[in-house]
């Protein structure tokens, strides 16, 4: 590494060196790499040095460190789709319903697992900015999901609605009955519109514990809107982890 024209820290050009070796395919998914002493040792550096490069590509995610064993390339995971068709109607209304979670895992050949508990609690702004009659405060009904995709963490989800749509249907709160969660807010008020609101973030400190999300990965946070003919019924917000998830949408072009 030339360091006459080169304006990186010596870290900083070590860490991008050994990503270009990832993303090359030199450095394979699982491989662990030298040593801080022989990483000091190629690159001409003090030990302190290759320490932080390595510590570098873990805020990038690339690497991850096992207590005692050493530093290693990250596995790559299996990535889920997101689109517009995971909410066809033929798919959790049809013939055979089932829950949007499991049939677009499963169409993809992937084990979906997931824990869900239902309680209730003080609705937060965001929820009342969105869900009809509640304001910031009122007790709401909130069902908690966290989603596995081949045995790895991949998302929390909490569904927000109000006290009200829990009356009408104890199969909501309870979360039980085919089709999922969509199905039984269908049942409520039919459904016109899906809503999604989309960003990027880093993790939260109690997201990256609740959710084991490796160091460096930043999440995709959803608000997802359920609009029926009697209003905004439910509004879920997902975290998901960015390096688990791709987005394809594909629809008409409006008027």
């Amino acid at each position: 590494m030339s360091e006459q024209t080169d304006g990186r820290t010596r870290q900083v050009r070590i860490a991008d060196d050994i990503r270009g070796q990832i993303e090359e395919g030199r450095l394979q998914p699982g491989e662990k790499l030298p040593g801080l002493p022989a990483l000091a040792e190629h690159y001409g550096v003090s030990q302190v040095t290759a320490r932080q490069a390595i510590a570098l590509l873990r805020q990038q995610g690339l690497v991850t460190s096992r207590q005692g064993r050493g530093n290693f390339v990250r596995e790559q995971p299996k990535v889920r789709r997101y689109g517009i068709n995971r909410y066809s109607r033929s798919v959790w209304a049809g013939q055979d319903p089932k829950p949007i979670l499991m049939a677009e895992g499963g169409k993809q050949g992937k084990t979906v697992g997931q824990t869900s508990d239902t309680e209730q609690t003080s609705a937060p702004a965001w929820v009342a900015e969105r869900l009809q009659g509640v304001d910031e405060g009122d007790t709401v009904w909130v069902r908690r999901r966290v989603t596995t995709l081949d045995g790895t963490i991949n998302q929390s989800a909490d569904s927000y609605f109000s006290i009200e749509t829990g009356e009408q249907s104890p199969a909501v709160v309870a979360g039980e009955g085919p089709g999922g969660h969509i199905a039984r807010i269908n049942a409520v008020s039919p459904l016109l519109q899906i809503q999604e609101e989309i960003t990027a973030r880093m993790p939260t400190s109690p997201e990256s514990q609740k959710l084991d999300i490796p160091e460096g990965t930043p999440v995709l946070e959803v608000i997802r809107t359920y609009h029926t003919e009697a209003g905004p019924l439910d509004v879920t917000r997902f975290v998901i982890r960015a390096d688990m998830a791709s987005f394809d949408y594909r629809f008409d072009v409006p008027e």
